[in-house]
């Protein structure tokens, strides 16, 4: 996997059953494991090549080794990777996820999620420098702009923020310590089975979201002092639409606009990375766009997995596919290792070779994986001496006045009383609060900026409606005077009417 650009594959999922019937022909020519001969808008022979070219013989195995087992590796050693897969409505990506079924397939057909949750837990355990470990799992799915948890769905529109620690990260979403493969994956059954999905013309069950899937693992070593932590993001985004084809109507119809919406918006965002000096990045044109904003701007490993129909009848389709592949191959980024090592003596809660408890505790009972281990460093820390050290520190900068607004800001935005940004290190935490203001800031000013711009299109809208009516009212006033000249002088002749000017000449 290259260090300096973004991963990007294409698979071709086999003709359907459909497909062989209606006697489709294929669309594209293989050449060889990383390139293929498509027709392009004008019927001519286009050369595509990518890192990987998974044809309909390739198993899910292959896609997995390529794709996601260097992602896995850096996770566990600090470097958090993203997958995303991206095509056309019926093309294959949530088979490419999650295979048939998350629970019950055979072992040829498990998805790349089944597989990173397997792999990843080998890795803990095999490992002879990690001594303890913690896994974590948050499932969300971005539903008609709205995030919505899906392990907890009295959630459903958390909010998507920023920290220097976290980078981008849903606040509020639910997250669920998990211990072994099998835990994990009746967990993701339960969240998979709250996700929104529709029936469509070209697919009986559709995804109407993107659905999110994120893996936390936080580690000790045997080599240091220091606790890492990783993260993996798997993105199963819903499928782009043409409504003629899949014959979308009312709420389906709703649901389809918005996620090309926000499927364009992602496409935006690809092309303001790919242009030679970009001014500005909209990843705040889509709450898809904004969550996987690490992972196209470089603090995160990130592999696209382009899914194609073969048929000649969706080439159109796969052609635009392919195009959105080849524009993403060009972002140039260079993963970062995220300063998220934590000392030792703030451990969280892990499971541990020696024994089958957490963290030398006693084992907790069936469906308790959420129990955690109070950290006694944050016990004994004063968070009220934190907070008037914090506003003393604005204080030497900022009037009276304005510090004490920033400390209600803080205070409703839970900020100086959250525990894990209790930091010893005040300049630290100084510059943590100072960043969050910022960003809060620049968020609230292109808000504002949105709200005066569609305030401005209404206001000419109107005024445009008020010189219409205007225009209706002015003729609709002369028409009366026309009929009311001639109800007054229709009895009298023309020769008498013509001096004063009623009647022309």
């Amino acid at each position: 996997m290259s260090n300096s650009n973004v991963t990007v594959c294409v698979r071709f999922r086999p003709l359907s059953h459909k497909e062989r019937k209606a006697n489709d022909k294929v669309c594209f020519k293989k050449l060889d494991s990383e390139s293929f001969v498509f027709k392009d808008e004008r019927d001519e022979d286009v050369i595509f090549s990518f890192d990987k070219v998974f044809y309909d013989d390739a198993e899910q195995s292959d896609v997995y080794n390529f794709l996601a087992v260097p992602i896995v590796a850096d996770a566990v050693n600090g470097i958090n990777g993203t997958i995303i897969s991206y095509g056309q409505t019926g093309a294959g990506k949530t088979y490419s996820m999650e295979g048939p079924s998350i629970l019950h397939c055979n072992e040829l057909k498990t998805g790349l999620v089944q597989r990173v949750v397997n792999d990843l837990f080998e890795c803990l355990r095999t490992s002879e420098d990690i001594t303890t470990w913690t896994v974590k799992l948050s499932m969300v799915e971005i539903y008609l702009e709205k995030v919505r948890d899906l392990l907890d769905l009295s959630k459903d529109n958390l909010q998507i923020k920023e920290s220097k620690s976290q980078g981008i990260f849903i606040y509020g979403a639910t997250e669920i310590s998990i211990m072994n493969s099998s835990d994990a994956l009746e967990r993701l059954s339960e969240g998979i089975a709250n996700r929104a999905v529709g029936e469509t013309q070209m697919n009986l069950a559709s995804s109407r979201s993107h659905c999110v899937y994120i893996f936390s693992v936080q580690h000790g070593s045997t080599a240091d002092d220091k606790v890492r932590a990783g993260k993996i993001v798997l993105v199963d985004l819903a499928g782009s639409e043409k409504v003629e084809k899949t014959g979308a109507e009312g709420r389906v119809l709703d649901e389809a606009k918005t996620i090309n919406k926000s499927l364009s918006a992602l496409g935006n965002v690809i092309n303001a990375l790919t242009t030679a000096k970009p001014n500005h990045v909209p990843y705040r044109d889509s709450k898809l766009t904004r969550i996987l904003q690490d992972a196209l701007g470089g603090s995160s490993r990130a592999a696209l997995l382009c899914c194609c129909s073969p048929s000649s009848s969706n080439a159109p389709e796969s052609l635009s596919t392919i195009r959105f592949g080849t524009r993403t191959k060009l972002i140039k980024t260079l993963p970062k290792l995220i300063p998220n090592e934590v000392d030792s003596v703030k451990k969280p809660t892990c499971y541990s070779h020696d024994q089958d408890d957490l963290c030398g505790r006693a084992p907790s009972k069936a469906g308790s994986s959420q129990s955690e281990v109070s950290d006694p460093s944050l016990d004994s820390y004063d968070h009220d001496d934190l907070r008037d050290r914090i506003l003393s520190k604005l204080r030497l900068s900022l009037k009276e006045e304005d510090v004490d607004l920033l400390e209600e800001l803080f205070v409703q935005e839970g900020i100086i009383f959250d525990p894990d940004a209790a930091m010893p290190d005040i300049d630290l935490a100084f510059q943590d609060v100072a960043s969050r203001q910022i960003v809060s800031l620049v968020q609230t000013v292109e808000e504002l900026t949105e709200t005066v711009q569609e305030l401005t299109d209404e206001n000419e809208k109107l005024r445009h409606q008020l010189e219409f009516a205007q225009e209706i009212a002015a003729r609709a006033q002369c028409a009366t005077a026309d009929r009311s000249r001639g109800a007054l002088f229709g009895f009298v002749p023309a020769a008498v009417l013509r001096p004063f000017g009623f009647v022309p000449d």
